[in-house]
């Protein structure tokens, strides 16, 4: 199997993919690319990638793109270890929960892009609709994390692993979060697998 990452390990997605063949422990690639710069694509990229973007699994002479459904085919082939829920209710708000922080929070993303994560800080200030994205998080999330949960559900999803970065895009910034959202994230970023992401080596601007 061979990963395609960004060649700077900025994707929320791409760690998440990577997160999660991680826990399967599966024998995997990982192959970066510069994804702004088409000649730096290599042939099997461009050729494998369906929409030229990371990730993408390579599989043999199958592959895919899109975390989720790279999180979901890794959890089809190997069973074990879990990475969704194994109740059907909880499983489909798992998967809820990954949609949504895909598709919403536009502002947020915009302006606390993963970089200040994984390489610096931003000196900006929220703006109106940064604040009210970072309030409708703070409000799901917790929701999710009641009375204290360190998880959304009893034991570990991959779907914590995406809240957990969408949420340390403002606790790494310094931006004001709720005490018990950032215990959840202090305490899912100390899983091995986001451990060995976040120690790849990044190039600053």
């Amino acid at each position: 199997m061979l990963l395609f990452v960004d060649s700077n390990f900025l994707s929320p997605y791409a760690m998440s993919a990577f997160v999660a063949l991680k826990v399967k422990k599966l024998n995997f690639d990982l192959r970066t690319i510069h994804i702004d710069s088409k000649e730096n694509r290599p042939t099997d990229f461009s050729t494998a990638s369906l929409t030229n973007r990371v990730p993408t699994l390579n599989d043999g002479d199958f592959s895919l793109t899109e975390s989720s459904a790279i999180t979901e085919y890794v959890e089809e082939m190997c069973p074990s270890p879990r990475l969704y829920p194994g109740d059907m209710r909880e499983l489909a708000r798992a998967r809820q929960i990954q949609a949504w922080l895909r598709s919403d929070l536009v502002a947020l993303r915009e302006e606390r892009p993963t970089e200040v994560i994984f390489q610096r800080p931003s000196d900006q200030p929220l703006t109106n609709l940064g604040r009210e994205a970072a309030e409708k998080l703070f409000a799901i999330a917790s929701s999710l994390l009641h009375h204290g949960r360190l998880s959304i559900f009893k034991d570990w999803s991959i779907a914590d692993v995406d809240l957990a970065v969408m949420l340390n895009r403002l606790v790494v910034n310094g931006d004001e979060v709720p005490n018990q959202l950032v215990r959840y994230v202090v305490h899912q970023w100390q899983h091995p697998a986001i451990q060995e992401w976040f120690g790849f080596p990044r190039f600053f601007k």
